[in-house]
């Protein structure tokens, strides 16, 4: 008997683990943590989702966990829960049975999201807000869960297992990548599907990423001031479902579907990173929706105010903060992340706002109970771990600090090579640090460079094409009079803001962006490039672009086609010549960091800075805020490595020159060992990037044009 047409279902006593609707190939076992419910009520859907069939009082409480078991059961089931207990926002307590709320552990959601003041567990406009009590019903403008058969024939599917230190990771959003794409079947635009398209694939082997790191895809909800104007979270950091995939980049609603694209993916030797958002939820503050944690048990899940429970904490600016202090909560987070790695089989995470979940009630600890979890577990041992290492909290900044096996986002690398690029004074020191690896900051506890995550841009901000034509946030789109967004860009325009047809400033701008980019994979550590930056991709100057699910946001790839001043084609080669660059000289991604060491037999350092003219640099030379132009020696045959094998791989010598200066600079080609000579492989005043292969003797002086950046492999002598 169908369990959609049964006039009473049969139910058992069932397990409080797994939790959440779990299929065994008889039944499904029904599991929901609640320490303070009174009743839980397990609501069963027909197949449209608008009716409710009938609703099962879950028989069995073990352990705060609410259980029962249900024979008739089978994958394609909806269901919801309805949660008994105290409405108390006074202490901490907000349970509102007319409200139907989402199972935490849903695998599959089905149905969209409408907005109504239903969702609220208060009556919305009361006088006494939140302290009021509503009573109407808002199960049909819920999703619903959907019970899943996991089955999926992976074949020979393995995880990569890239070495971090080869590693190079590409942001893009699943949507917004492939929602132009000409080859791309207009069904399947915007999707998971369109993602393991054959175009797709080609093109991010052929440019040379090895992992992709996508922007969220777990189940979210638009926020309503979103909807009122029109809009929706583009970006997705707003998760109601940490084990559901996004309905919207579901062709099908299967799981198959994104199982399909990570097993593409990996065939071609690509790594798939998740961006999560463990630190908040889509329910916001007091005032905010009941949709599932907030109705279940809302004194656990959440952080609130000690003295005023009514009130939450909000080291996230979004509303609410998850209580990973509580075991229940942080067993549901760690949960998510080996059910993503081991039932959809993907690579890594990148932990947005990761300081909230190591932040303890007293603050900010590397050895909290989220970061130690992580660090003990088996499964996620050869994952990739990437923090953002900051929040809006107390003591909320904490580039360096996370524990080892971790890399982190570090915005001060972005902050000084497009303020150096822009022509600050003053920002050689820094830059040097920069680029061999930010030692200062990542130097301890056995960390290597590769915990450096690099970036330029990311999709918090301006592209990089925007990066050297706005001096100024173009947010208004977005409709809060542009107050939001960042305003210290450091950027520069070249003269005029936006676009322009002066093809003089064109071409100053293309080479600005290579000249950005060929820094971003020169330096030691792990280098991160934005969607679209390699063909020129545009948001009009909008540096927030989080609610644009647009032409703002969607790639343009007919840019990739050509243009003017090194835009498209030429941009394109250039980026895929620097990604074989990094890849063909194991010095540029070192497993140690470099500290002017001897430490080759012929005597020269593993890392020499010098002047232009030649000279290794000394105190009084850093002292110089004018100076512009920086020559960097790195010393292949100084015990450089491949991977993380720990087998030594003579790598030849590599002079890489960065002339932010806007005149020309006479730079002396520094004498070394065993050297006949310098030959140029990288040239950012070229389109393409491509260098004078011709030698140049060692001790020559060679002219550098302003705003250059240049790449020398040493030519060895013929007894070497």
């Amino acid at each position: 008997m169908s369990i959609a047409t049964a006039t009473r279902t049969t139910v058992w006593p069932g397990k409080p683990y797994p939790l959440g609707a779990n299929w065994d190939g008889f039944g499904v076992n029904f599991a929901l943590f609640s320490a303070h419910a009174e009743k839980v009520e397990l609501c069963l859907f027909d197949q449209t989702g608008q009716r409710e069939v009938e609703r099962v009082v879950l028989p069995e409480y073990t352990d705060e966990v609410w259980h029962g078991y249900l024979p008739d059961a089978r994958p394609g089931l909806l269901y919801g829960y309805r949660v008994y207990g105290p409405y108390d926002p006074a202490a901490g307590h907000r349970f509102n049975p007319n409200k139907l709320l989402l199972d935490p552990y849903a695998k599959a959601l089905f149905g969209p999201f409408k907005w109504s003041d239903a969702h609220y567990g208060y009556r919305v406009g009361s006088t006494r807000e939140d302290l009021s009590f509503d009573r109407r019903d808002n199960a049909r403008a819920m999703p619903k869960g959907r019970v899943v058969d996991r089955a999926f024939t992976w074949g020979h599917d393995r995880h990569p297992l890239v070495p971090w230190s080869d590693t190079i990771l590409y942001e893009t959003h699943v949507g917004g990548f492939t929602m132009r794409h000409p080859e791309v079947p207009a069904p399947l635009r915007g999707t998971f599907a369109g993602m393991s398209t054959h175009a797709i694939i080609d093109y991010l082997k052929a440019l040379g990423i090895t992992s992709v790191e996508f922007l969220p895809v777990q189940a979210i909800a638009d926020e309503r001031h979103l909807v009122s104007k029109g809009l929706r979270n583009y970006w997705g950091y707003n998760t109601v479902g940490f084990f559901a995939p996004e309905p919207r980049y579901m062709t099908t609603g299967v799981l198959s579907e994104f199982k399909t694209m990570v097993a593409r993916l990996h065939e071609a030797g690509i790594e798939v990173i998740l961006d999560v958002v463990y630190n908040h939820t889509a329910e916001g503050n007091h005032l905010g929706p009941t949709l599932s944690f907030k109705g279940i048990d809302n004194l656990s899940y959440y952080r609130l105010l000690p003295d005023n429970p009514r009130f939450y904490i909000n080291d996230t600016g979004t509303g609410n903060t998850l209580n990973l202090s509580h075991p229940r909560v942080l067993q549901m987070v760690m949960d998510s992340l080996r059910y993503w790695v081991t039932e959809m089989h993907v690579d890594g995470f990148r932990f947005d706002l990761a300081t909230v979940l190591a932040r303890e009630p007293y603050g900010f600890d590397p050895g909290s109970g989220f970061l130690d979890a992580v660090r003990q577990d088996p499964v996620l041992a050869d994952v990739k771990m990437i923090a953002e290492p900051w929040d809006v909290g107390p003591g909320g900044y904490q580039v360096g600090n996370f524990p080892p096996g971790w890399a982190e986002w570090n915005d001060r690398y972005r902050d000084t090579v497009r303020r150096y690029w822009r022509g600050d004074e003053g920002m050689l020191p820094e830059l040097a640090g920069r680029v061999a690896g930010s030692s200062d900051l990542f130097e301890k506890r056995g960390r290597r460079p590769w915990a450096s995550v690099n970036f330029i841009t990311a999709h918090d901000g301006f592209t990089l094409y925007d990066v050297v034509a706005y001096n100024d946030k173009h947010n208004w789109a977005n409709g809060e009079d542009n107050r939001d967004g960042h305003s210290a860009n450091h950027s520069w325009n070249h003269g005029v803001e936006g676009e322009t047809d002066d093809p003089a400033i064109r071409a100053e701008r293309a080479r600005q962006r290579r000249n950005l980019l060929a820094t971003l994979f020169l330096s030691q550590g792990t280098p991160m490039m934005l969607a679209g930056d390699e063909i020129g991709h545009t948001q009009k100057g909008n540096n927030n672009a989080y609610c644009q699910d647009n032409e703002i946001s969607w790639l343009d790839w007919s840019r990739q086609q050509g243009g003017p001043a090194g835009e498209g084609g030429a941009m394109l080669a250039f980026v895929k010549r620097l990604i074989a660059l990094r890849k063909a000289h194991a010095v540029l991604r070192r497993p140690v960091f470099l500290h002017g060491r001897k430490t080759s037999a012929d005597g020269l350092k593993d890392i020499v800075w010098y002047t232009p003219h030649g000279v290794e640099k000394a105190a009084e030379h850093w002292r110089n805020t004018h100076a512009r132009c920086i020559v960097l020696l790195l010393n292949g045959h100084a015990g450089s490595y491949t991977g993380e094998d720990g087998a030594p791989q003579d790598d030849g010598v590599l002079l890489i020159v960065l002339n932010a200066h806007t005149e020309a600079v006479t730079v002396t080609l520094p004498e070394v060992p065993d050297a006949r000579g310098w030959r140029c492989v990288l040239d950012t005043r070229v389109p393409d990037g491509a260098g004078d292969e011709r030698m140049q003797l060692a001790g020559r002086s060679v002219p550098v044009d302003g705003r250059t950046a240049l790449v020398f492999v040493q030519v060895e002598s013929r007894g070497r």
